[in-house]
């Protein structure tokens, strides 16, 4: 991960390992050995031994502040600019405008279909008999968690977001449902989830089983 700051720089690396010194100079390497000084060899370092005891606090790697600070504002741009927000450039920085957050659409989506669904409409006629169930705001909730409807493109949508986007990272179905329970709520839902993360074909390529 520091790679870029590494190349055509010379610098050292510092080890609680004491044989780790001789490694450049001895003469015979093992297999392993050898695969990591094929690796290795692209950088301009010596290894100093450094007793672990010593070592109380890690100094991290010293880097230009420059390149740092221009690398963190291409970053803050960047993300900004996946979430549609504009920036006016003054003479003396930027200013942030236009930003408005709002529900996402599915959750309008589930709020506005929710007696459209047969069984949901169901529970609803005879809430006084489900006491796990209850309407806040005239939205229908399982105890905490909001109802959706039987839906398939509102439920895909909702899987799709909580496994598929950048910040879910593809977790897996035990996961992905642990997260999911926590506010939403239908039929056969565990098992719908697992059906969904075995159709991800990142899944199948990056998760497969040895």
């Amino acid at each position: 991960m520091w790679r870029h700051y590494l190349y055509g720089e010379k610098f050292e690396v510092h080890s609680d390992h004491r044989s780790l010194q001789y490694l450049f100079s001895q003469k015979e390497l093992n297999m392993r050995q050898r695969r990591w000084m094929e690796y290795i060899k692209d950088y301009d370092f010596p290894i100093k031994y450094h007793p672990g005891k010593a070592n109380v606090v890690a100094d991290a790697l010293s880097r230009k502040s420059a390149s740092v600070a221009s690398l963190r504002v291409m970053c803050f741009f960047q993300q900004f600019e996946e979430l549609g927000v504009n920036f006016q450039p003054l003479s003396e920085g930027v200013m942030l405008a236009n930003m408005s957050v709002s529900e996402p659409s599915f959750i309008r989506k589930i709020k506005d279909n929710q007696l459209q669904d047969p069984e949901l409409a169901k529970i609803s006629e005879h809430i006084v008999e489900r006491p796990d169930f209850r309407f806040v705001d005239g939205v229908l909730f399982y105890r905490d968690r909001l109802c959706v409807p039987n839906i398939e493109d509102l439920k895909n949508d909702i899987m799709t977001e909580a496994h598929s986007t950048k910040y879910s990272m593809h977790p897996g179905s035990t996961k992905m449902y642990q997260n999911l329970k926590g506010r939403f709520w239908w039929n056969n839902m565990k098992r719908e989830i697992a059906a969904f993360v075995s159709r991800c074909m990142t899944c199948q390529l990056v998760k497969a089983e040895h």
